[in-house]
């Protein structure tokens, strides 16, 4: 049989008679132990499961604060020293239609009101409307104080169970309406749990008939979604769990539903394609261990990329952010350890009948298309014209960055209808634009007057209320500082600057304005900190992954480059407003402050997540899996038809091209098994044929910064005439026309290849036979 017929009988891909690595074998292990993976996670489940149910209720609703802030300081001391009238404190607006608040019926509102929070533990000290303050110049509005008695996670938990008593009260021509930060924050939970709720409804029917569609069987599609909710359940339980140790937030929940469903659909997709491909030739374990060894290693490696960019996350001193990466990260845990135990074990079992219920039309279903080929190719024959334009789209996308504004949530995130939003709007209506988000003074007695008197006379202060002693006798006094504009206005910012500015030392300057900006400018200082170390460790592991610091080091520029380009968009529809009437919601004109942190983490790693470490069978790819070379000590991956070997003293592992030794002179004195006495190179290498120093910098740059049949040997190439066969690799473009012929060594194949026998062994000839 002749050479070119072997070969082209055995495929670069085939790897029957190769033993798996160490994921193929941990793939096969699920598979030989099944019955006591599906009882581990049966257990799981259920101790997981009975605690699911009351996520929602059970996780925390605030921690939108930056610990150790100035604003902090104040709410703490507030709470302490004045009855809880703090940032956290409740407003239970009472407003009469068509008389006084001293109308019966406006004041039978009031009555039902204090005896509903006083029957509450969590509400301290209830203060009634005070006239001057806190009840309209038209005496028809009434604010109700119920302050804080615990924190401010319970805060937003009480609201949650008295606010349908409250809004009760309404009637007769008198409306009563909680309001404040906590009553927002329980509101908006709300709004955000029924939208998150109502979207998942939608979706999931969505996304099983795609997948019904693409794998045309309702066995192979229903494994995803078997995979999603055993990572969902689990999740939730451990959440749950969680939350008896430190609060957590109720959006780490609602994040971790959407990452269980997309990783859980994204994973399993993966594996049951694999699998039912390599299921055409091999066994069921076989196939699992198969597909374990190429698609498992991107599924672990993305993985990997989600926990580590949400990691860099915890670093911001804000307890919401840290929790919602935590949940996060606790899902995608839990979906890597069902993909990694549960799945191959369920493909196991299952065997051909994952094809089992397969639509009509499956049959001729194929796994090769001949579209994304062509468009590959395309790509390929002409790399440059596509790379410049689509870097030039991703610029012209990500340049309205340099718009992009932040600030924290304003009231209008919550529906026109809710209780919260029409007691703010009462309250604006009956006081002032600045009235919902009062700024809070606390300052020692001696420096009371003063500082009231400081406060008066800052720009866009409306109103300063007169120092408030505190009942306990801790030297302290609570002045009220009324903003002239709207909390949510730009220039609240520079209020709070010059309020601070201006005021004594001693005094503290505080309320949900202030935490508001104070977490911003946190989120804000945080986020270059944040972003480099997400870079760092994506380039790390993609260097890990892949071996090649070039690549690595392109992959993670262009993940930041698209990441900008993501951040653009979402600058236009949702600060801008474009398209906001076709998405049906109302812009704020800013992003959220703590999005671009956030999605940072989670949309680099969904970039991040396209650089994935290839099957071993594409031709250029890094290989995971190592052999031995018979008689010899070194290792090598093997490379389609060529190889990319490694010495033990080659410099810390570095991965180069590695030529063959010649055969031996007759009667050299050089025995065929004594062959580190040959490593010299030959004499019969003319030394002026050898490249000139630009082609051997080229070849040093290309060989051990990038893995053959990367795009870097098109803009690298090395040329062929200039290098002296010994060096020519066989991925080499003009390899059938560059092939030269060498002697055969006496106990092994000849010819210009490099010191691995895979060549030999895949191509069909045992070893020690001449070709």
């Amino acid at each position: 049989m002749s050479q070119s017929d072997t070969v082209a009988e055995s495929r670069p891909g085939d790897h029957h008679d190769s033993a798996p690595g160490r994921l193929g074998r941990w793939g096969a292990a699920m598979v030989t132990r099944r019955r006591w993976v599906f009882g581990t996670w049966l257990i799981l489940l259920i101790v997981l499961g009975s605690a699911a149910p009351s996520v929602f209720s059970s996780l925390a609703g605030a921690g939108w604060q930056a610990n150790g802030s100035e604003s902090v300081q104040v709410r703490e001391l507030a709470e302490e020293h004045f009855g809880g009238n703090s940032s956290a404190a409740v407003q239970v607006v009472v407003h009469s239609d068509s008389g006084a608040l001293t109308d019966p019926e406006a004041t039978t509102a009031l009555t039902g009101a204090t005896d509903i929070l006083n029957a509450d533990p969590r509400f301290g000290e209830i203060v009634p409307p005070q006239p001057g303050m806190t009840i309209s110049p038209d005496g028809r509005t009434g604010i109700l104080i119920a302050g804080a008695d615990g924190t401010t996670d319970e805060m937003v938990t009480a609201v949650d169970d008295v606010k349908d008593q409250l809004t009760a009260l309404s009637g007769d021509g008198v409306e009563v309406y909680p309001t404040g930060a906590s009553a927002l924050w329980s509101d908006f939970n709300k709004a955000n749990h029924d939208a998150m709720i109502q979207a998942e409804l939608i979706s999931w029917p969505v996304t099983l008939a795609i997948m019904v569609l693409a794998f045309g069987s309702l066995v192979a599609a229903g494994l995803p979604l078997l995979l999603t909710i055993a990572g969902l359940v689990a999740s939730a339980g451990g959440l749950v769990l969680l939350n008896e140790i430190t609060p957590i937030s109720v959006w780490a929940m609602n994040f971790a539903m959407m990452f269980a469903l997309a990783l859980g659909i994204d994973y399993a997709l993966f594996l049951v394609a694999r699998f039912r491909d390599a299921l055409r030739s091999r066994d069921p374990r076989a196939a699992v261990a198969e597909t374990m060894d190429t698609a498992g290693k991107a599924v672990v490696l993305s993985g990997l990329t989600v926990l580590v960019s949400l990691s860099a996350v915890l670093i911001v001193p804000a307890p919401a952010v840290r929790t919602m990466a935590v949940g996060i990260m606790l899902a995608v845990t839990f979906v890597l350890l069902a993909t990694l135990t549960l799945l191959p074990a369920a493909l196991g079992a299952l065997g051909s009948k994952v094809n089992a219920a397969s639509l009509p039309y499956a049959k001729r279903q194929q796994h090769r298309s001949p579209m994304f080929a062509a468009w590959g190719a395309l790509l390929h024959k002409h790399p440059w014209p596509f790379a410049l334009a689509s870097i030039g789209v991703l610029v012209a996308l990500a340049l309205p960055v340099l718009g992009l504004k932040v600030a924290m949530p304003s009231i209008s995130v919550v529906p026109e209808d809710a209780p919260v939003r029409q007691g703010y709007a009462l309250v604006q209506q009956q006081f002032g634009d600045g009235a919902p988000g009062a700024l809070q003074i606390v300052v020692p007695d001696t420096d009371a007057a003063d500082t009231a008197s400081a406060a008066s006379e800052v720009p866009g202060i409306a109103m300063v209320t007169p120092p408030q002693p505190a009942a306990d006798g801790s030297g302290y006094a609570l002045l009220q500082a009324i903003p002239a504009v709207d909390p949510s206005d730009e220039s609240m910012g520079t209020i709070l600057d010059d309020l601070r500015g201006q005021l004594p030392e001693s005094a503290l300057v505080g309320g949900a304005p202030a935490e508001n900006l104070d977490l911003q400018q946190a989120l804000n200082d945080y986020l270059p900190l944040v972003v480099t170390i997400i870079l760092i460790l994506g380039f790390v592991l993609l260097l890990v992954a892949l071996q090649a610091p070039l690549i690595a080091f392109l992959g993670t520029a262009v993940s930041l480059l698209s990441t900008a380009a993501a951040f653009g968009v979402a600058k236009l529809i949702f600060q801008d407003g474009h398209g906001a009437s076709l998405l049906g919601f109302t812009p704020q004109g800013f992003l959220n402050g703590w999005g671009p942190v956030f999605f940072f983490a989670m949309i680099f790693r969904h970039r991040h997540g396209l650089h994935r470490v290839p099957p071993r069978h594409r031709q250029g790819a890094l290989r995971a899996h190592r052999r031995r070379d018979d008689g010899d000590d070194r290792r090598s991956r093997p490379l389609g038809s060529g190889h990319l070997c490694r010495g033990r003293g080659d410099g810390g592992g570095v991965l180069h091209l590695r030529p063959r030794r010649p055969a031996p002179a007759e009667g050299d004195g050089h025995h065929p098994r004594r062959r580190r006495a040959s490593r010299r190179r030959p004499d019969s290498v003319d030394p002026a044929a050898r490249p000139a120093a630009p082609d051997r910098l080229r070849r040093l740059v290309v060989t051990r910064l990038a893995p053959q049949g990367s795009p870097v040997h098109q803009l690298l190439p090395l040329t062929p005439r200039r290098i002296p066969h010994e060096y020519r690799s066989d991925h080499h473009p003009d390899r059938h026309r560059l092939r030269h012929r060498r002697p055969a060594h006496p106990r092994r194949s000849g010819g210009a290849g490099f010191r691995c026998a895979h060549r030999d062994r895949h191509a069909g000839h045992p070893q020690g036979q001449t070709r």
